[in-house]
């Protein structure tokens, strides 16, 4: 290879330079945004990208009223050193048209507010301050070879960056409402209450439920 002359085989380098929340979404979601290079520079046709997001949680540290949210994940925090581990929250995939050296990909990953869900329950504790996460990177990369001719490579997991993600930026992406599963029974009886007391959202009738347990309670 001469001094200037990309590689015979690609080799890429991967950056996420930033996340905001999706505007006018069918669901809520956040958009990153992935810049891809090619190592020496040249052109690329195409790229079959696997993405994998993961938090990591062990790479910041938590204030007293998050520790005791998270005891559900992670445990008690005298234990967090072996039981904290990174939580997998989305593999996304995507192709990535022809570029000459480098490309900006945006990277759309839908937000659950489903409190069951383990990345739902770690975003509900951690409300401000930077999420770390791990991007890791696979797939296919199309490219002419030395002599012209369309040739793949492959993309190993070993491909990897990381990103600092605002909280608040998650929080703004779903709102201020959460979804909580419950049996059909569950449904039918707090249905009949909201009902017989012509409540008007599901909101009220849980909220009146909780009034009167405080009550009870005192």
């Amino acid at each position: 290879m001469t001094a200037g002359q990309p590689s015979a085989l690609p080799e890429l380098a991967f950056d996420v330079t930033g996340a905001e929340p999706v505007r006018m979404a069918a669901v809520p979601a956040l958009n990153f945004e992935l810049h891809v290079r090619r190592v020496g520079g040249g052109p690329v046709r195409s790229i079959n990208l696997t993405t994998a997001i993961r938090i990591a949680p062990a790479r910041r540290r938590y204030r007293a009223a998050e520790q005791d949210e998270l005891v559900e994940l992670f445990g008690v925090p005298q234990r967090w050193a072996t039981t904290m581990r990174p939580l997998p929250w989305a593999r996304l995939t995507s192709v990535v048209g022809p570029f000459v050296d480098d490309v900006v990909v945006p990277l759309q990953l839908a937000c659950t507010n489903d409190v069951e869900l383990a990345v739902a329950k770690y975003f509900h504790a951690v409300r401000d301050d930077a999420i770390p996460l791990d991007f890791l990177f696979s797939g296919t990369i199309f490219h002419l070879g030395p002599d012209e001719r369309l040739r793949t490579a492959q993309i190993d997991w070993s491909q990897e960056t990381t990103f600092e993600l605002a909280a608040g930026l998650w929080h703004e992406a779903i709102g201020d409402t959460r979804w909580v599963r419950m049996s059909q029974d569950s449904y039918s009886r707090l249905h009949d209450y909201r009902r017989t007391r012509a409540l008007g959202t599901w909101d009220e009738a849980i909220g009146a439920l909780l009034a009167r347990a405080g009550q009870d309670a005192s």
